[in-house]
């Protein structure tokens, strides 16, 4: 795909792109029709602008619910690509970068370098490396120019709400839910903090032989360069081909990353896509990918423990609690609907074993939907804005499902949670 010199910064040309996409797109939902040549024209410019643009482009290539039926098979072709392959940064460029971040080019840094990348994501690209130990290493460096790309999106309201908007959310949310956007994603530029995030999810899944997470290279990362261990295991796509009993045991280990770090570690890993895990034997998946991370605010890692635990003990009275205090309703017509969105939410615990499938999650998403609508039509002043980190929350949900869909086995959730319920939390 283009080079950096491709890479648009200004605000108003990403802009005028991000809108000639959504006008021609526009078109092809609003005549009902599944148009290749429209989503291939959209992944291919959202591929470009890389930042938030990619982002959006990445959601709807797997996220079941955000795109109608009729054109959900052409726009999951084109914008499957944008998962591992937007466009790439020049050899020179990261060279250059290289230097500028670790004070030499990367033939010096390391002993082998493959200037060619293995993956580029939206906001750096991947290297294969060798270290001097031996150590076969992933660096991923950020594509040059896109801090400056990243800010001009931010600081478009319009682009901010498209990704709200993309998962139903537009009318719940308010000022305060764009700038928790902006803090997330600002985030991701910083590789530092990324390591340290890293290391607290390696803290949680310590002792736990099936997940992995890939070592940190202290000595060759910095600011804008990450660099661990490479990881090797099947894709997502070639998972969904295995057996039923791999499978089940895949969705058993994700579901302990997810939750058991939502609930012990009061955060989670808010980017679920599927190029962010590598499945291998014996249930074990890698995970790769900590730049955007949720951490749970003052109280409520306790409310997820305690909406958690009655959902896995079928505790309906204690569900819709917790639920309340969680969603901060106050009664009314906005908290039955909020929490029967939650009761629907919560089914693979309270009806396990569960089968996760894409229209279960599609219905998820179009729930979130028709709340948001219904929301504002509300007369008896029961309305409340959603909390802190309940957008990437349900990011988190609706993409964590929509992979868990895509491996299609049936699992007792309610058991895989029982196994550290009960543990102290480590933050």
């Amino acid at each position: 795909m283009a080079d950096d010199r491709n890479l648009p910064t200004g605000r108003l040309g990403r802009l005028a792109r991000l809108a000639g996409v959504g006008a021609r797109a526009g078109a092809s939902l609003i005549l009902g029709r599944g148009d290749d040549e429209a989503a291939l024209h959209a992944a291919e410019v959202l591929g470009t602008l890389r930042g938030l643009a990619a982002k959006l482009g990445q959601m709807v290539s797997y996220v079941d619910g955000l795109v109608p039926e009729e054109q959900r098979g052409s726009y999951e072709r084109a914008m499957g690509r944008l998962q591992a392959a937007t466009a790439t940064s020049s050899p020179a460029a990261i060279a250059q970068l290289l230097t500028q971040e670790l004070g030499a080019p990367p033939e010096r840094l390391f002993a082998e370098w493959d200037p060619a990348p293995i993956a580029s994501a939206s906001i750096g690209q991947v290297h294969r490396a060798r270290l001097e130990d031996g150590r076969e290493v992933a660096v991923k460096v950020q594509h040059p120019g896109i801090a400056r790309a990243l800010e001009s999106d931010l600081l478009n309201a319009g682009v901010l709400e498209g990704a709200i908007g993309l998962l139903g959310m537009r009318r719940l949310g308010t000022e305060r839910m764009l700038e928790e956007l902006r803090a997330r994603f600002r985030e991701e530029l910083d590789y530092t903090l990324e390591a340290a995030r890293q290391r607290l999810f390696s803290q949680v899944h310590a002792g736990d032989p099936a997940i992995k997470i890939p070592e940190v290279i202290d000595h060759r990362s910095s600011g804008r360069v990450l660099t661990t261990e490479l990881v090797r295991g099947l894709t997502l796509d070639e998972a969904a081909r295995q057996s039923e009993a791999e499978r089940a045991a895949w969705c058993r280990t994700l579901w302990r990353f997810v939750y058991k770090a939502t609930i012990v570690g009061g955060a989670f890993n808010a980017d679920p896509h599927p190029g962010n895990y590598f499945f291998g034997p014996a249930g074990q998946v890698t995970f790769i990918d900590f730049g955007c991370v949720q951490l749970a605010e003052p109280g409520r890692q306790e409310l997820a423990r305690a909406l958690h635990r009655a959902a896995a003990d079928g505790d309906d009275p204690a569900f819709e609690r917790a639920g309340a205090a969680m969603l901060r309703a106050r009664g009314g017509e906005y908290e039955v609907m909020a929490v029967d969105y939650l009761r629907r939410a919560f089914e693979p615990q309270r009806r396990s074993p569960f089968r996760i499938t894409r229209a279960y999650t599609a219905g998820l998403v179009d729930q979130m939907k028709r709340i948001a609508l219904a929301s504002k039509r509300l007369r008896d002043g029961s309305f409340v804005p959603m909390p802190p980190g309940v957008f990437f929350m349900n990011r988190l949900q609706f993409g964590f499902y929509s992979v868990l869909a895509r491996l299609d086995a049936e699992v007792d959730y309610a058991a895989v949670e029982r196994e550290f319920l009960d543990l102290p939390a480590i933050r």
